[in-house]
């Protein structure tokens, strides 16, 4: 059985479930001192080291927002290849193998999860390396990061935007030019609903 917390614990606890709902990534320590109000990064960085020691979080020092939740029931999500965050790549889409993780971390159930190659989207928190966890859509906002097939067999992963009617995937990182497409080059394979940092597969 886990440690109880204090009321100041629950409140990181809870900030950074919070946090991943609406964002699909975890807090940074500067995130969690200024939504909380604490006086520095310091006092975050205490309550996230007692949250670790508790049982309730396990924290990645070398990257990051490197902040994994660990309760919850665990979902059981395959891992189906890689994606590019950069020139789009031919997906490689054989099951991998299946992890079990907390549903909690995500902002919504997952399908799969894809291992991002490249660093087109590190300024949305995406970085090389990483685990992003998809929902297997048809269509997306305009506005969401989606995982987006071009030309039956290059898939990669950008933000989905418009221009003159046409769709357009816009990069997080101004060293990317964005990729402008016609509507019937274009698949979406799903969207965006978290990631995992830390964790090699």
């Amino acid at each position: 059985m886990l440690e109880p917390l204090t009321q100041k614990q629950q409140n990181v606890f809870d900030f950074i479930q919070k946090f991943l709902t609406d964002y699909g990534i975890p807090p940074s320590q500067a995130d969690i001192a200024d939504g909380l109000k604490f006086r520095s990064k310091t006092a975050a960085a205490d309550h996230l080291r007692t949250l670790q020691r508790k049982g309730y979080i396990k924290l990645h020092g070398d990257t990051p927002r490197g902040i994994q939740l660990l309760t919850g029931e665990p979902d059981s999500i395959p891992i189906i290849g890689d994606v590019a965050a950069g020139t789009p790549i031919q997906a490689v889409e054989n099951i991998e193998k299946v992890v079990s993780l907390p549903a909690s971390i995500f902002k919504q159930r997952p399908t799969y999860l894809l291992r991002v190659r490249g660093d087109s989207m590190k300024d949305a928190g995406i970085l090389d390396g990483d685990l992003i966890a998809v929902r297997k859509v048809q269509y997306a906002d305009i506005g969401q990061i989606v995982v987006a097939r071009i030309n039956a067999d290059e898939v990669t992963v950008k933000r989905l935007g418009v221009e003159e009617g046409n769709p357009v995937l816009y990069p997080e990182n101004n060293l990317y030019d964005p990729i402008y497409v016609v509507p019937e080059d274009l698949v979406i394979e799903g969207v965006f609903v978290g990631l995992i940092r830390g964790c090699d597969g």
